[in-house]
Formats: structure tokens, sequence, C-alpha cells
């Protein structure tokens, strides 16, 4: 069996693999991140979404070999797992909006709404819409997750705005 190596959540993490497994079962299965969801097994509903070198992709249509060297964000690595640690701002945004409500799809809505904002950082309603395509959430209608992620698109310019003064 191969052995893999990449960077998960700013960690070099390392494991033998069958060529046939796939990413978000080496996540769950192997690493312990459970926050990356199985949903479909067919790639249609974006609960697995994950960050690869910096772009969003649906972990269960990669192979973990195809992951080999690779730059690994889940939803874990957004901010500190301890009590008391703050939340990241989209997160927060998706908390203070009700954009979630059993919460199966939100980890998967999270990666993919940041995702949107990397490439649009001030998206209009349309473009969350489209930009969130192929992420599926089967209790909340989209409304409330519309408004989280408009939230937290200004809440990520704001910290910019900040950042470089």
């Amino acid at each position: 069996m191969p052995m893999v190596s990449m960077t998960v959540n700013g960690e070099v993490v390392s494991g033998e693999v069958e060529t046939r497994t796939l990413l978000v079962d080496f996540l769950r299965h192997t690493l312990g991140l459970t926050g990356t969801h199985v949903g479909c097994d067919t790639s249609q509903c974006g609960a697995c979404v994950i960050h690869m070198n910096g772009v969003a992709v649906k972990s269960c249509s990669v192979l973990t070999v195809m992951a080999e060297g690779a730059e690994i964000l889940t939803i874990e690595g957004l901010s500190g797992n301890g009590p008391g640690d703050a939340l990241h701002p989209m997160q927060e945004a998706f908390r203070e909006h009700h954009g979630l409500q059993c919460g199966f799809c939100t980890p998967g809505m999270v990666m993919t709404a940041l995702d949107l904002v990397a490439r649009d950082p001030d998206p209009d309603e349309a473009a969350i819409r489209q930009g969130l395509e192929g992420n599926i959430c089967r209790c909340t209608g989209y409304h409330n997750i519309v408004k989280a992620v408009r939230e937290g698109a200004s809440r990520l310019r704001e910290a910019g705005r900040a950042a470089a003064q």
C-alpha cells in the first residue's frame, strides 16, 4: 500500500492507504477529522467540501493518493478547538444568522462560502446562490445561509481592512 504525506490544518500527517481510499475517508477515519461529512457518496451534496491547495474540492471525489504533498484545510482548521476559542468570522456569521438547522451540511457550506469569498470578496445574493450550487441543505431553504455568507464576507473584508492598517 502506498504511503501518503500531506499538511492538514497546518500539521504534517502521513499514512498508508489503499489506492482507492477517498480523501474524505482518510480525513474522517484515519485522522479522526469528522467535521467533513459524507452525505451522498456521489459528489452531489457538498457536505464533504474541504480546501486543497487553497481551492474548495469535494473530498469524496478525490483519492487520497492524489493529495500527496497537498495543503489541506478542513472545517476543524478554521478556528481553535478549545473552550473559549473564537469561531472563524464565517462560522460566527452562520451561527448568528441561523444559517443551519441540523448542521450536517454546514461544514461544507462554510468551506464553499470561504472559497467563494476568496474569489469575490463582496458577492451579491445571486453570486452567493450560484457559488453555493452543488451544496445541498435539506433543512433551511437557503435564505439564512445566503444572509450568513453576506455577513461573513463583510466581516472578512473588515478584518482585511483592519489588518492592512
